[in-house]
């Protein structure tokens, strides 16, 4: 441990003058830190971004890597980004709710009609304008998004047909107030929990359930204690590439549309990525792990949440976020 924060005290030490405008030097050196291990499909993504500033700016603008939280939790990374430690950080849109609560609306079950209209929507100026620049003020800003998947149910051994299967069913949420929320609108019963403790919750029968996209079952192991997955379809929480505000002002003009350009770009390849990674990551589920994979008629879990979806439309903190969304839904 004393090494682990030695070495971290010394690299922070050295970023310290990273974020620095190019007048005070030809090459620039930025951090990016995340939670992710290398060989998950956003890092990759990440290191999409990292080739594609460094080739836009013919190498005067380079990027260091820190995954698996080497730096710290998620959280940690967003203090360290919101201070200007380090300079970018990827988080799921969840942990943004406590700075800006137009984050909370990712959380809403079905917000989006569909995973293409999801992703069309998240690239529009006018949707990342409305949420990217509302963390100003807490220091940090969103560049761009990347697909996190689709979010649907899996249990030991339940059956969900209707959303009333899923009455009295322990189901592990993220530790924020709009998953909750969810669940509850879904019928099932909520028990946060951080994500490294499902496994043994599920295997103890702590937990009857758990929510997530298929990679769940097989780089977290889950598929060896839950055997069902619902197609649900009922969230889609996007990750959100961060920068700190000062740092990003600082650049020149041409600067922020290099990052700009790569962040977007990586986007892109991140799509056809994601789907491929969990194509496989069902193949493996289902042939050596022995889930079975479930389609639901979904109807009933839809008009079970409108009560929730109704208080996004009249919050004053979601309302502007949730038309513009629900507008893009309805010009499909």
């Amino acid at each position: 441990m004393r090494i682990f924060l030695l070495g971290v005290v010394s690299v922070l030490t050295l970023l310290a003058g990273c974020a620095q405008s190019s007048e005070s030097s030809e090459t620039e050196e930025f951090t990016l830190a995340h939670n992710m291990p290398t060989d998950h499909p956003i890092h990759e993504s990440l290191v999409d971004f990292q080739r594609i500033l460094e080739e836009k700016s013919n190498g005067s603008m380079k990027l260091q890597i820190y995954a698996n939280e080497q730096l710290g939790s998620e959280r940690e990374a967003i203090e360290m980004t919101q201070t200007n430690a380090i300079q970018f950080t990827k988080v799921s849109a969840s942990a943004l709710e406590g700075f800006s609560e137009s984050y909370s609306l990712f959380s809403m079950p079905y917000l989006f009609d569909s995973q293409e209209q999801y992703r069309e929507t998240m690239k529009m100026p006018e949707i990342q304008d409305a949420f990217y620049n509302k963390t100003a003020d807490n220091g940090f800003i969103g560049i761009t998004y990347y697909d996190a998947g689709v979010r649907n149910m899996y249990t030991n051994d339940r059956i969900l047909e209707t959303n009333d299967d899923m009455r009295g069913l322990r189901t592990r949420v993220q530790p924020s107030q709009t998953s909750v929320q969810m669940i509850e609108a879904l019928g099932g019963t909520p028990t946060p929990m951080g994500f490294g403790e499902v496994y043994t919750a599920l295997q103890s029968g702590m937990l009857d359930a758990a929510e997530n996209n298929e990679s769940a079952l097989t780089d977290n192991n889950h598929g060896e204690v839950a055997k069902h997955y619902f197609y649900t379809e009922h969230a889609m929480v996007p990750d959100i590439l961060i920068m700190n505000v000062d740092a990003f002002n600082d650049l020149s003009e041409q600067q922020q549309e290099w990052v700009q350009e790569a962040a977007a770009e990586s986007t892109e390849l991140h799509e056809p990525r994601w789907d491929e990674s969990m194509e496989e990551a069902r193949e493996v589920a289902e042939e050596e792990m022995g889930v079975t994979f479930h389609e639901v008629d979904k109807s009933s879990f839809m008009e079970a949440v409108e009560p929730l979806q109704e208080t996004f439309q009249q919050n004053e903190a979601t309302k502007e976020q949730y038309d513009l969304i629900m507008g893009e839904n309805n010009n499909e």
